[in-house]
């Protein structure tokens, strides 16, 4: 079979590592991962205005809160999100379109050049700002590629506050 579009340019990203999935109630989605499919253990994180550092949204400081769960599946972290306000992208997101995929998260080539990409197009991102040390930015690629595209520059410096349940209790069985 002979390839149809050949890019004419290297690629922007190379691997997936994340896809981010929101939710209504982190804890139930947890358990059904657990429970109906042997997915886990989480570890369960909540970031608000006091840990997340120059949180904005379309370009504008913004201050927001969600729960958020990861675990690996394979090679590839899986997260689930639970807004906690009403204004958040993720709680858009869910009065919009309901529970879904919300982004892929990618090995970006170049962060800093894949975000000036976006502005030179005059795109602004949907999301971005620092976690845990890290840079990320949602890049408004939804419209084009039909699901929003994350990147990030670095690696965590610090563990966010995790939230005082502990992801074992869900390995248990719990009645429904």
């Amino acid at each position: 079979m002979k390839a149809r579009h050949k890019p004419a340019r290297s690629p922007a990203f190379t691997d997936t590592v994340q896809i981010g999935i929101v939710v209504r109630d982190l804890d139930a989605t947890m358990r059904t991962f657990v429970d109906d499919y042997g997915i886990g253990p989480w570890k369960i994180y909540e970031f608000n205005p006091g840990n997340a550092e120059d949180l904005r949204e379309d370009g504008r400081p913004v201050e927001r809160s969600w729960r958020l769960a990861v675990t690996m599946v394979g090679k590839v972290m899986w997260e689930l999100i639970e807004p906690l306000d009403k204004k958040s992208v993720y709680a858009r997101f869910l009065a919009e379109k309901g529970e879904g995929v919300h982004h892929i998260a990618v090995a970006a080539t170049n962060f800093d050049d894949l975000v000036a990409a976006q502005a030179r197009r005059g795109r602004k991102l949907p999301l971005s700002g620092t976690f845990s040390g890290v840079k990320v930015a949602y890049l408004p690629t939804d419209r084009d590629l039909g699901v929003m595209i994350e990147i990030f520059n670095g690696t965590p410096k610090k563990k966010s506050k995790r939230t005082r349940r502990s992801p074992k209790s869900l390995h248990r069985r719990s009645p429904r």
